[in-house]
Protein backbone atom coordinates (compact mmCIF):
# COMPACT_ATOMS: atom_id res chain seq x y z
CA UNK A 1 0.00 0.00 0.00
CA UNK A 2 2.91 2.33 0.71
CA UNK A 3 4.26 1.70 -2.76
CA UNK A 4 0.82 2.39 -4.29
CA UNK A 5 0.58 5.62 -2.26
CA UNK A 6 3.97 6.73 -3.58
CA UNK A 7 2.95 6.06 -7.20
CA UNK A 8 -0.35 7.94 -6.81
CA UNK A 9 1.38 10.88 -5.14
CA UNK A 10 3.87 11.02 -7.98
CA UNK A 11 1.10 10.97 -10.59
CA UNK A 12 -0.84 13.70 -8.74
CA UNK A 13 2.22 15.90 -8.65
CA UNK A 14 3.20 15.35 -12.27
CA UNK A 15 -0.18 15.20 -14.04
CA UNK A 16 -2.25 17.64 -12.00
CA UNK A 17 -0.13 20.21 -10.20
CA UNK A 18 2.41 20.58 -13.04
CA UNK A 19 0.12 19.90 -15.99
CA UNK A 20 -0.01 23.54 -17.18
CA UNK A 21 3.76 23.87 -16.82
CA UNK A 22 4.46 20.75 -18.89
CA UNK A 23 1.88 21.80 -21.48
CA UNK A 24 3.67 25.12 -21.98
CA UNK A 25 7.00 23.33 -22.37
CA UNK A 26 5.42 20.97 -24.89
CA UNK A 27 4.04 23.82 -27.05
CA UNK A 28 7.39 25.64 -26.92
CA UNK A 29 9.26 22.56 -28.12
CA UNK A 30 6.67 22.11 -30.82
CA UNK A 31 7.25 25.62 -32.22
CA UNK A 32 11.01 25.08 -31.99
CA UNK A 33 10.65 22.03 -34.22
CA UNK A 34 8.69 24.06 -36.77
CA UNK A 35 11.27 26.86 -36.74
CA UNK A 36 14.09 24.37 -37.34
CA UNK A 37 12.12 22.87 -40.18
CA UNK A 38 11.53 26.27 -41.80
CA UNK A 39 15.22 27.15 -41.56
CA UNK A 40 16.09 24.22 -43.81
CA UNK A 41 13.29 24.85 -46.28
CA UNK A 42 14.49 26.72 -49.36
CA UNK A 43 11.36 26.88 -51.46
CA UNK A 44 8.73 28.23 -49.07
CA UNK A 45 5.18 28.54 -50.44
CA UNK A 46 1.70 28.94 -49.09
CA UNK A 47 0.80 25.28 -49.45
CA UNK A 48 3.81 24.22 -47.42
CA UNK A 49 2.87 26.61 -44.63
CA UNK A 50 -0.74 25.43 -44.68
CA UNK A 51 0.40 21.83 -44.22
CA UNK A 52 2.57 22.82 -41.26
CA UNK A 53 -0.24 24.85 -39.66
CA UNK A 54 -2.67 21.95 -39.99
CA UNK A 55 -0.18 19.31 -38.76
CA UNK A 56 0.80 21.23 -35.61
CA UNK A 57 -2.48 23.02 -34.98
CA UNK A 58 -0.93 26.48 -35.05
CA UNK A 59 -1.41 29.82 -36.81
CA UNK A 60 1.31 31.11 -39.14
CA UNK A 61 1.57 34.81 -40.12
CA UNK A 62 3.88 35.94 -42.91
CA UNK A 63 5.10 39.57 -43.08
CA UNK A 64 6.20 40.59 -46.59
CA UNK A 65 6.63 44.07 -48.09
CA UNK A 66 4.69 45.77 -45.27
CA UNK A 67 1.70 43.42 -45.35
CA UNK A 68 0.75 40.46 -43.17
CA UNK A 69 -0.72 37.27 -44.65
CA UNK A 70 -2.33 34.91 -42.13
CA UNK A 71 -2.18 31.15 -42.78
CA UNK A 72 -4.37 29.75 -40.04
CA UNK A 73 -5.23 26.29 -38.73
CA UNK A 74 -8.87 25.30 -38.72
CA UNK A 75 -9.55 26.68 -35.21
CA UNK A 76 -7.99 30.12 -35.81
CA UNK A 77 -7.59 30.75 -32.08
CA UNK A 78 -3.85 31.44 -32.02
CA UNK A 79 -3.64 34.16 -34.72
CA UNK A 80 -2.62 37.08 -32.63
CA UNK A 81 -0.28 38.46 -35.31
CA UNK A 82 -2.23 40.50 -37.86
CA UNK A 83 -5.45 40.04 -35.94
CA UNK A 84 -4.91 42.56 -33.14
CA UNK A 85 -3.20 45.82 -32.38
CA UNK A 86 -0.83 44.11 -29.97
CA UNK A 87 0.23 41.68 -32.69
CA UNK A 88 0.80 44.43 -35.25
CA UNK A 89 2.96 46.37 -32.84
CA UNK A 90 5.02 43.27 -32.07
CA UNK A 91 5.65 42.65 -35.78
CA UNK A 92 6.84 46.21 -36.30
CA UNK A 93 9.09 46.01 -33.26
CA UNK A 94 10.66 42.69 -34.34
CA UNK A 95 11.30 43.86 -37.91
CA UNK A 96 12.98 47.04 -36.73
CA UNK A 97 15.06 45.21 -34.08
CA UNK A 98 17.17 43.35 -36.65
CA UNK A 99 16.89 40.09 -34.67
CA UNK A 100 16.69 36.75 -36.46
CA UNK A 101 14.61 34.97 -33.80
CA UNK A 102 12.45 35.84 -30.83
CA UNK A 103 9.99 34.13 -28.43
CA UNK A 104 7.18 35.95 -26.60
CA UNK A 105 4.00 35.10 -24.69
CA UNK A 106 0.99 37.44 -25.00
CA UNK A 107 -2.31 37.52 -23.17
CA UNK A 108 -4.92 37.08 -25.86
CA UNK A 109 -7.92 39.09 -24.64
CA UNK A 110 -10.05 37.98 -27.53
CA UNK A 111 -10.00 34.32 -26.57
CA UNK A 112 -9.10 34.86 -22.89
CA UNK A 113 -5.96 32.71 -23.07
CA UNK A 114 -2.25 32.95 -23.62
CA UNK A 115 -0.61 32.95 -27.03
CA UNK A 116 2.93 31.79 -27.57
CA UNK A 117 4.62 33.63 -30.45
CA UNK A 118 7.81 32.46 -32.14
CA UNK A 119 9.30 34.97 -34.65
CA UNK A 120 11.77 34.07 -37.43
CA UNK A 121 13.53 36.28 -39.97
CA UNK A 122 13.38 34.02 -43.02
CA UNK A 123 15.24 36.41 -45.36
CA UNK A 124 15.63 40.15 -45.81
CA UNK A 125 12.04 40.53 -47.06
CA UNK A 126 10.12 37.73 -45.34
CA UNK A 127 9.35 37.36 -41.63
CA UNK A 128 7.45 34.38 -40.25
CA UNK A 129 5.48 34.44 -36.97
CA UNK A 130 4.27 31.20 -35.42
CA UNK A 131 1.28 31.56 -33.08
CA UNK A 132 0.19 28.77 -30.73
CA UNK A 133 -2.64 29.10 -28.25
CA UNK A 134 -1.87 27.89 -24.73
CA UNK A 135 -5.31 26.91 -23.54
CA UNK A 136 -5.87 26.96 -19.77
CA UNK A 137 -6.28 23.39 -18.54
CA UNK A 138 -8.18 24.20 -15.36
CA UNK A 139 -11.28 22.32 -16.47
CA UNK A 140 -9.18 19.28 -17.41
CA UNK A 141 -7.38 19.44 -14.08
CA UNK A 142 -10.69 19.51 -12.18
CA UNK A 143 -11.78 16.44 -14.14
CA UNK A 144 -8.51 14.68 -13.42
CA UNK A 145 -8.81 15.47 -9.71
CA UNK A 146 -12.27 13.97 -9.62
CA UNK A 147 -11.05 10.84 -11.42
CA UNK A 148 -7.96 10.70 -9.22
CA UNK A 149 -10.06 10.37 -6.07
CA UNK A 150 -11.90 7.32 -7.41
CA UNK A 151 -8.71 5.83 -8.85
CA UNK A 152 -6.96 6.22 -5.48
CA UNK A 153 -9.77 4.44 -3.62
CA UNK A 154 -9.76 1.58 -6.13
CA UNK A 155 -5.95 1.22 -6.11
CA UNK A 156 -5.74 1.28 -2.30
CA UNK A 157 -8.45 -1.37 -2.08
CA UNK A 158 -6.67 -3.57 -4.61
CA UNK A 159 -3.35 -3.02 -2.80
CA UNK A 160 -4.90 -4.08 0.49
CA UNK A 161 -6.25 -7.29 -1.02
CA UNK A 162 -3.01 -8.11 -2.88
CA UNK A 163 -0.94 -7.28 0.21
CA UNK A 164 -3.03 -9.66 2.30
CA UNK A 165 -2.53 -12.56 -0.10
CA UNK A 166 1.18 -11.78 -0.59
CA UNK A 167 1.56 -11.79 3.19
CA UNK A 168 -0.04 -15.22 3.40
CA UNK A 169 1.89 -16.48 0.40
CA UNK A 170 5.37 -15.23 1.37
CA UNK A 171 5.53 -13.82 4.89
CA UNK A 172 3.67 -16.55 6.78
CA UNK A 173 5.88 -19.45 5.53
CA UNK A 174 9.00 -17.41 6.31
CA UNK A 175 7.72 -16.61 9.82
CA UNK A 176 7.02 -20.33 10.36
CA UNK A 177 10.50 -21.27 9.16
CA UNK A 178 12.04 -18.63 11.43
CA UNK A 179 10.15 -20.04 14.41
CA UNK A 180 11.36 -23.57 13.62
CA UNK A 181 14.93 -22.24 13.17
CA UNK A 182 14.81 -20.70 16.66
CA UNK A 183 13.76 -24.06 18.09
CA UNK A 184 16.69 -25.66 16.27
CA UNK A 185 19.05 -23.04 17.73
CA UNK A 186 17.80 -24.08 21.18
CA UNK A 187 18.99 -27.63 20.49
CA UNK A 188 15.71 -29.20 19.41
CA UNK A 189 16.64 -31.46 16.48
CA UNK A 190 13.11 -32.87 16.15
CA UNK A 191 11.81 -29.82 14.29
CA UNK A 192 10.65 -30.29 10.72
CA UNK A 193 11.18 -27.56 8.18
CA UNK A 194 8.17 -28.36 6.04
CA UNK A 195 6.08 -25.88 4.08
CA UNK A 196 3.15 -26.04 1.68
CA UNK A 197 4.22 -22.83 -0.03
CA UNK A 198 3.94 -22.77 -3.81
CA UNK A 199 6.96 -20.47 -4.11
CA UNK A 200 10.00 -22.42 -5.25
CA UNK A 201 12.51 -20.27 -3.35
CA UNK A 202 10.69 -20.81 -0.03
CA UNK A 203 10.49 -24.56 -0.64
CA UNK A 204 14.22 -24.56 -1.40
CA UNK A 205 14.87 -22.57 1.80
CA UNK A 206 12.90 -25.12 3.83
CA UNK A 207 14.85 -27.94 2.21
CA UNK A 208 18.15 -26.19 3.01
CA UNK A 209 17.10 -25.70 6.64
CA UNK A 210 16.14 -29.36 6.85
CA UNK A 211 19.52 -30.40 5.45
CA UNK A 212 21.31 -28.12 7.92
CA UNK A 213 19.27 -29.63 10.76
CA UNK A 214 20.28 -33.15 9.75
CA UNK A 215 23.94 -32.18 9.52
CA UNK A 216 23.83 -30.41 12.89
CA UNK A 217 22.12 -33.41 14.43
CA UNK A 218 24.83 -35.73 13.17
CA UNK A 219 27.55 -33.32 14.30
CA UNK A 220 26.00 -33.14 17.76
CA UNK A 221 25.80 -36.91 17.91
CA UNK A 222 29.46 -37.19 16.86
CA UNK A 223 30.39 -34.63 19.51
CA UNK A 224 28.71 -36.70 22.20
CA UNK A 225 30.33 -39.85 20.85
CA UNK A 226 33.71 -38.11 20.83
CA UNK A 227 33.43 -37.15 24.49
CA UNK A 228 32.18 -40.60 25.45
CA UNK A 229 34.84 -42.42 23.45
CA UNK A 230 37.76 -40.29 24.62
CA UNK A 231 36.53 -40.66 28.17
CA UNK A 232 36.22 -44.43 27.67
CA UNK A 233 39.67 -44.77 26.13
CA UNK A 234 41.26 -42.78 28.95
CA UNK A 235 39.25 -44.13 31.86
CA UNK A 236 39.57 -47.85 31.13
CA UNK A 237 43.41 -48.10 31.01
CA UNK A 238 43.75 -45.71 33.95
CA UNK A 239 41.36 -47.85 35.97
CA UNK A 240 43.26 -51.00 35.08
CA UNK A 241 46.63 -49.41 35.85
CA UNK A 242 45.38 -48.29 39.26
CA UNK A 243 43.79 -51.68 40.02
CA UNK A 244 46.86 -53.75 39.17
CA UNK A 245 49.18 -51.30 40.91
CA UNK A 246 47.08 -51.58 44.10
CA UNK A 247 47.07 -55.36 43.74
CA UNK A 248 50.87 -55.42 43.68
CA UNK A 249 50.99 -53.06 46.65
CA UNK A 250 48.48 -55.02 48.77
CA UNK A 251 49.90 -58.49 48.21
CA UNK A 252 53.41 -58.45 49.66
CA UNK A 253 53.94 -62.19 49.26
CA UNK A 254 52.88 -62.25 45.60
CA UNK A 255 54.97 -64.56 43.48
CA UNK A 256 57.42 -63.08 41.05
CA UNK A 257 55.54 -64.57 38.11
CA UNK A 258 52.21 -63.10 39.20
CA UNK A 259 53.79 -59.71 39.89
CA UNK A 260 55.41 -59.68 36.45
CA UNK A 261 52.08 -60.53 34.82
CA UNK A 262 50.44 -57.61 36.61
CA UNK A 263 53.29 -55.31 35.69
CA UNK A 264 53.01 -56.39 32.03
CA UNK A 265 49.31 -55.45 32.06
CA UNK A 266 50.20 -52.05 33.51
CA UNK A 267 52.81 -51.60 30.78
CA UNK A 268 50.34 -52.62 28.04
CA UNK A 269 47.69 -50.20 29.28
CA UNK A 270 50.29 -47.47 29.57
CA UNK A 271 51.31 -48.16 25.97
CA UNK A 272 47.67 -47.91 24.92
CA UNK A 273 47.41 -44.54 26.64
CA UNK A 274 50.63 -43.45 24.98
CA UNK A 275 49.28 -44.43 21.55
CA UNK A 276 46.04 -42.50 22.17
CA UNK A 277 47.88 -39.37 23.31
CA UNK A 278 50.32 -39.66 20.39
CA UNK A 279 47.44 -39.91 17.89
CA UNK A 280 45.71 -36.90 19.41
CA UNK A 281 48.94 -34.89 19.28
CA UNK A 282 49.65 -36.01 15.71
CA UNK A 283 46.19 -35.03 14.57
CA UNK A 284 46.41 -31.68 16.33
CA UNK A 285 49.81 -31.00 14.75
CA UNK A 286 48.66 -31.99 11.27
CA UNK A 287 45.50 -29.87 11.46
CA UNK A 288 47.30 -26.81 12.80
CA UNK A 289 48.95 -26.08 9.41
CA UNK A 290 52.33 -25.76 11.15
CA UNK A 291 53.69 -29.15 10.06
CA UNK A 292 55.90 -29.08 6.99
CA UNK A 293 56.01 -32.13 4.75
CA UNK A 294 59.40 -33.63 4.00
CA UNK A 295 58.98 -34.76 0.43
CA UNK A 296 61.49 -37.42 -0.60
CA UNK A 297 61.87 -40.42 -2.86
CA UNK A 298 61.31 -43.85 -1.29
CA UNK A 299 60.38 -47.42 -2.18
CA UNK A 300 56.66 -47.91 -1.56
CA UNK A 301 56.93 -51.70 -1.80
CA UNK A 302 59.58 -51.89 0.91
CA UNK A 303 57.62 -49.50 3.11
CA UNK A 304 54.49 -51.68 2.93
CA UNK A 305 56.48 -54.82 3.72
CA UNK A 306 58.05 -53.10 6.75
CA UNK A 307 54.59 -52.15 8.02
CA UNK A 308 53.26 -55.68 7.58
CA UNK A 309 56.17 -57.05 9.66
CA UNK A 310 54.75 -55.21 12.69
CA UNK A 311 51.75 -57.52 12.65
CA UNK A 312 53.61 -60.84 12.82
CA UNK A 313 52.38 -61.26 16.39
CA UNK A 314 48.78 -61.16 15.09
CA UNK A 315 49.69 -63.64 12.36
CA UNK A 316 51.27 -66.08 14.82
CA UNK A 317 48.90 -65.72 17.79
CA UNK A 318 45.50 -64.89 16.26
CA UNK A 319 45.68 -66.27 12.73
CA UNK A 320 45.47 -63.03 10.76
CA UNK A 321 46.48 -63.16 7.07
CA UNK A 322 47.93 -60.33 4.98
CA UNK A 323 47.68 -60.90 1.22
CA UNK A 324 50.25 -58.78 -0.63
CA UNK A 325 51.70 -60.07 -3.89
CA UNK A 326 53.76 -57.19 -5.26
CA UNK A 327 57.41 -58.08 -5.91
CA UNK A 328 58.99 -55.11 -7.70
CA UNK A 329 60.28 -51.92 -6.11
CA UNK A 330 58.09 -48.86 -6.81
CA UNK A 331 59.72 -45.48 -6.33
CA UNK A 332 57.32 -42.73 -5.27
CA UNK A 333 57.49 -39.16 -3.92
CA UNK A 334 56.03 -38.05 -0.59
CA UNK A 335 56.63 -37.64 3.11
CA UNK A 336 57.80 -41.16 3.91
CA UNK A 337 57.01 -40.99 7.62
CA UNK A 338 53.47 -39.71 7.04
CA UNK A 339 52.70 -42.13 4.19
CA UNK A 340 53.87 -44.94 6.47
CA UNK A 341 51.40 -43.66 9.07
CA UNK A 342 48.62 -43.68 6.45
CA UNK A 343 49.29 -47.28 5.46
CA UNK A 344 49.62 -48.35 9.10
CA UNK A 345 46.31 -46.74 10.07
CA UNK A 346 44.46 -48.19 7.07
CA UNK A 347 45.75 -51.68 7.86
CA UNK A 348 44.72 -51.19 11.52
CA UNK A 349 41.25 -50.24 10.35
CA UNK A 350 41.06 -53.30 8.09
CA UNK A 351 42.15 -55.55 10.98
CA UNK A 352 39.46 -54.11 13.24
CA UNK A 353 36.61 -54.65 10.77
CA UNK A 354 37.62 -57.61 8.62
CA UNK A 355 35.45 -60.73 8.55
CA UNK A 356 35.78 -64.07 10.30
CA UNK A 357 38.49 -65.13 7.85
CA UNK A 358 40.76 -62.48 9.44
CA UNK A 359 42.19 -61.60 6.04
CA UNK A 360 43.45 -58.19 4.90
CA UNK A 361 44.23 -57.59 1.21
CA UNK A 362 46.85 -55.05 0.14
CA UNK A 363 47.09 -54.30 -3.57
CA UNK A 364 49.08 -51.83 -5.69
CA UNK A 365 47.80 -50.60 -9.06
CA UNK A 366 50.87 -49.41 -10.93
CA UNK A 367 50.02 -46.71 -13.49
CA UNK A 368 52.23 -44.49 -15.64
CA UNK A 369 52.49 -41.47 -13.34
CA UNK A 370 50.97 -42.71 -10.10
CA UNK A 371 50.37 -45.72 -7.92
CA UNK A 372 47.00 -46.57 -6.36
CA UNK A 373 47.27 -48.25 -2.95
CA UNK A 374 44.24 -50.38 -2.04
CA UNK A 375 43.64 -51.97 1.37
CA UNK A 376 40.58 -54.21 1.65
CA UNK A 377 38.84 -56.06 4.47
CA UNK A 378 36.12 -58.72 4.25
CA UNK A 379 33.79 -57.30 6.90
CA UNK A 380 30.18 -56.14 6.94
CA UNK A 381 30.82 -53.04 4.83
CA UNK A 382 29.65 -49.47 5.30
CA UNK A 383 26.27 -48.05 4.39
CA UNK A 384 26.37 -45.58 1.52
CA UNK A 385 24.94 -42.72 3.60
CA UNK A 386 27.60 -43.27 6.30
CA UNK A 387 30.67 -43.20 4.05
CA UNK A 388 31.06 -39.41 4.18
CA UNK A 389 31.26 -39.53 7.99
CA UNK A 390 33.90 -42.23 8.44
CA UNK A 391 36.74 -39.68 8.24
CA UNK A 392 35.43 -37.87 11.32
CA UNK A 393 37.12 -38.33 14.67
CA UNK A 394 35.78 -41.29 16.61
CA UNK A 395 33.11 -42.08 14.04
CA UNK A 396 32.50 -45.83 14.20
CA UNK A 397 30.56 -48.08 11.90
CA UNK A 398 27.25 -49.27 13.38
CA UNK A 399 27.36 -46.20 15.71
CA UNK A 400 28.89 -48.27 18.48
CA UNK A 401 32.30 -47.76 20.05
CA UNK A 402 34.31 -50.88 20.78
CA UNK A 403 37.86 -51.48 21.90
CA UNK A 404 39.59 -52.70 18.77
CA UNK A 405 42.57 -55.00 18.56
CA UNK A 406 44.65 -51.95 17.62
CA UNK A 407 44.00 -48.25 17.05
CA UNK A 408 42.34 -45.40 18.92
CA UNK A 409 39.47 -44.25 16.70
CA UNK A 410 41.50 -41.36 15.29
CA UNK A 411 43.25 -43.30 12.54
CA UNK A 412 41.04 -42.39 9.57
CA UNK A 413 40.93 -38.75 10.56
CA UNK A 414 44.75 -38.73 10.59
CA UNK A 415 44.78 -40.48 7.18
CA UNK A 416 42.49 -37.83 5.70
CA UNK A 417 44.57 -34.97 7.08
CA UNK A 418 47.85 -36.40 5.76
CA UNK A 419 46.48 -37.16 2.28
CA UNK A 420 44.85 -33.73 2.06
CA UNK A 421 48.19 -32.09 2.92
CA UNK A 422 49.79 -34.06 0.04
CA UNK A 423 46.89 -33.23 -2.33
CA UNK A 424 46.54 -36.96 -3.01
CA UNK A 425 43.21 -38.36 -4.13
CA UNK A 426 41.62 -40.94 -1.85
CA UNK A 427 38.31 -42.64 -1.21
CA UNK A 428 36.29 -45.66 -0.11
CA UNK A 429 34.45 -48.41 -1.96
CA UNK A 430 32.21 -50.57 0.18
CA UNK A 431 29.61 -53.29 -0.36
CA UNK A 432 27.37 -54.51 2.40
CA UNK A 433 28.47 -57.95 3.70
CA UNK A 434 31.31 -58.07 1.15
CA UNK A 435 33.88 -55.74 2.68
CA UNK A 436 35.38 -52.30 2.31
CA UNK A 437 38.30 -51.02 0.25
CA UNK A 438 40.20 -47.87 1.21
CA UNK A 439 42.43 -46.46 -1.50
CA UNK A 440 44.70 -43.50 -2.17
CA UNK A 441 46.93 -42.33 -4.99
CA UNK A 442 50.60 -41.40 -4.68
CA UNK A 443 52.82 -39.83 -7.35
CA UNK A 444 55.63 -41.89 -8.83
CA UNK A 445 59.12 -40.51 -9.16
CA UNK A 446 60.30 -39.50 -12.61
CA UNK A 447 63.46 -41.56 -12.24
CA UNK A 448 63.64 -45.02 -13.74
CA UNK A 449 65.97 -46.41 -11.06
CA UNK A 450 64.85 -49.29 -8.83
CA UNK A 451 65.85 -49.84 -5.23
CA UNK A 452 66.55 -53.23 -3.68
CA UNK A 453 64.45 -54.62 -0.84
Amino acid sequence: MGFSYFILLFLFFMQILLLNYFYEIYKTNQLNDVINNLKTTKDLDVYKLEDIAYEYGICISVYHNGSINIISNMYNQGCLIGDSKTGTEYVKSFVESGKTESTTIFNNNRFNNKTLVRALKYNDDVYIFLNSSIQPLDASIRLLKSQFLYISIIIFSISLIIGYFISRLISKPIVDLSSQARRLAEGNFNVKFSTDSKIEEIRELASTFDLAKNELSKTDELRRDLLANVGHDLKTPLTMIKAYAEMIKDFENMSVQKRNENLNIIIEETDRLNILVSDILDLSKLQSDTYELKIEEFDLDKLIRDVIKRYYILIDSEGYQFVYDNEDPIMVMGDKKRIEQVIYNLINNAINYTGDDKTVYINLVNEKKKVIVKIRDTGKGIKKEDIKYIWNKYYHNEKKHKRNAVGTGLGLSIVKTILDSHNFKYGVDSKINKGTTFYFEINKTNKNTKSMI
